[in-house]
């Protein structure tokens, strides 16, 4: 039997790899002659620089930026094993988790690490990058990433506006001439799940500021700066982010990111399994295991099981997911394309105690659930 296991996170508590490989575990125990594949998923946030080097067969490469208050810190980046690609997460750099919860402030914090990022990949001659946007602490419309990356924006005396998303709201100029040169000769990618535009009550400030941080006071005054930078863009770069979808994505990067670096937005799933040849492997497999830490009806929005059962299903390729909290209808996980859907708890327990206990939960799930797949295979034969 060829089973492909392609599982996500078990956030805050397992990495993919780590899931995929107690779930191998188990599965071996029962069938150990089995062609057993492991290609560990991100959808674009937490955990995609390690699911796309383990899957390539890459490296991870360390590097000093500045975090979102401008304090240097050690990141990283991925560099895909073919060595032409680099994948970066955003919140490596710039993400809300460097913060401790009374820092969280947009109108202070900045991308310009992420931007730091950008610019250490293009030094080890990459000529592609993709970049996951989730987990971001900033509302500055990518302007900070920009700046790390040579282009100028000056308020009305000439001076560089300060870092974050309220010197936004001084900007009067903006100038590209200096901005990277290397970038023209890259491909950027970035994993982005969401639809919001730039401004307007689904756009970045009203959306994703509160969530970084910022009051209602706050909201208003980010709102009115990114109109203000929206503007600045259509006259200076000749582009209309305003209301594109995913313009709003993290702060406002997703427009940044169209209108600074002529990047595109895609979908975090469609990214990464296109990066791994996900396709080639469900058609090589004769079962397709998937999972996350949790599932529920938002699973079907971007999720990776989601994007896994729907690929499989084209292809017509069974799809079993493990997970460890499971919430809604079998029927409407059917609908999704899972074939099943195990939650790998064995008795009562704490949150606490099934973080802890995930791997051991994770084999005796997947070994249960392959005994009865053997067990079937048995009675077919005996038909």
């Amino acid at each position: 039997m060829k089973i492909l296991v392609c599982p996500d996170k078990f956030k805050e508590c397992l990495n993919a790899r780590l899931v995929g490989v107690h779930l191998r575990e188990g599965i071996m125990k029962v069938i150990a002659d089995a062609a057993c594949k492991l290609v560990p998923l991100a959808d674009g946030g937490e955990g995609t620089v390690e699911a796309l080097v383990e899957a390539t067969g890459g490296t991870i490469v360390k590097c000093r930026v500045h975090d979102p208050l401008m304090r240097p810190i050690d990141s990283f980046f991925g560099i895909t094993g073919d060595g032409k690609t680099a994948v970066i997460e955003m919140a490596a750099a710039s993400g809300l988790a460097l913060l401790k919860p009374e820092e969280r402030n947009p109108l202070h914090t900045t991308t310009y690490g992420t931007g730091e990022l950008i610019r250490h990949a293009l030094d080890r001659g990459c000529h592609e990058i993709i970049l996951g946007i989730g987990g971001s602490a900033t509302v500055d419309g990518g302007v900070g990433m920009a700046q790390a990356l040579g282009a100028s924006f000056t308020d009305d005396t000439g001076w560089e506006v300060p870092p974050g998303g309220g010197g936004v709201g001084s900007l009067y100029r903006i100038d590209t001439a200096n901005l990277e040169t290397r970038l023209k000769h890259c491909k950027i990618h970035a994993a982005c799940d969401v639809t919001n535009p730039l401004t307007g009550p689904q756009g970045a400030a009203h959306v994703f500021g509160p969530q970084k941080g910022a009051t209602l006071e706050m909201v208003m005054r980010l709102e009115d700066n990114l109109r203000h930078l929206a503007r600045l863009i259509r006259e200076t770069q000749h582009m209309d982010v305003e209301k594109l979808p995913g313009s709003g994505a993290a702060g406002g990067m997703g427009g940044g990111i169209m209108a600074f670096l002529g990047g595109q937005l895609t979908p975090g799933f469609n990214l990464i399994s296109h990066s791994v040849k996900l396709e080639e492997w469900i058609l090589w497999a004769d079962v397709v295991v998937t999972g996350e830490g949790k599932m529920d009806y938002q699973t079907a929005f971007g999720k990776t099981p989601a994007g896994v059962a729907d690929l499989a299903g084209s292809l017509k390729k069974p799809v079993i997911a493990f997970t460890g909290s499971l919430s809604g209808e079998t029927d409407q996980f059917r609908k999704m394309g899972f074939t099943a859907v195990i939650p790998i708890t064995d008795k009562p327990m704490t949150l606490k105690e099934s973080i802890t206990d995930a791997g051991r939960l994770l084999e005796n799930a997947a070994e249960r659930t392959f005994e009865l797949i053997s067990l079937g295979e048995l009675l077919m034969l005996n038909r």
